[in-house]
Parts: C-alpha cells; structure tokens; sequence
C-alpha cells in the first residue's frame, strides 16, 4: 500500500485565494511612496469593502504588505494588484501564492 503521506503530497489542493507579498523595490523613496499612498489606501479600502481583498497586513520590517486575495487564481490577483498606484508607478515588487485549504488535515478525517 502506498504511504498516505505521499499520496497526500501529490493531491493539489483548490486555490480558495492568493496571498500577495508587497515589497518596496530597491531605490525607492519613503517620499515616492507617501506621495501616492492617500489614491493606494482609498482604492484598497474599496477592494476589502467589495470582499477582494479578505486580509491585509503591514510586513514588520516596513518593506511592504501583505494582503490575502478572495480570487480564483494567481492571475486574477496579478491582475487587481497591478491596477492599484503603487504597482502602476512600479515602486513595488509583488510576489503570488496561490492558497487553499490544509490538505493534509484530510489524514485526520480517514478511517482507521
């Protein structure tokens, strides 16, 4: 019988959202980002009113954000994401991952 941890490991789970991770990019002023973040903040605020964006966080070293997307896909994501001031004026970096459910907790769920 094949080991139940591997099967696991190759079973993709569904993507139920994205986690984005923000980063200022190298060479970028706190002035350059100040300038745009009051059309940043309204438009994201906007995003999290209609439910796109489910969470958002300030990463603890001031480099960023992190926001968890309410999207089908990466794409979906990299598509919100780049319509925001801060990613059309390209003083960001973002990196996606797809999320989904904890698949391994399904071990718990198998018979015996």
């Amino acid at each position: 019988m094949a080991d139940p941890s591997l099967a696991q490991s190759q079973t993709a789970s569904p993507t139920t959202g994205v986690m984005v991770i923000l980063t200022v990019k190298a060479g970028v002023t706190r002035d350059q980002i100040m300038a745009v973040m009051p059309d940043e903040i309204r438009q994201t605020v906007q995003l999290y009113l209609n439910g796109t964006v489910r969470e958002w966080y300030s990463r603890s070293d001031g480099r960023g954000a992190v926001f968890l997307l309410n999207v089908r896909d990466v794409a979906e994501g990299h598509a919100i994401m780049e319509g925001l001031p801060l990613a059309r004026q390209e003083l960001m970096d973002h990196d996606y991952i797809a999320v989904g459910p904890l698949m391994p907790l399904g071990l718990l769920m198998a018979k015996p």
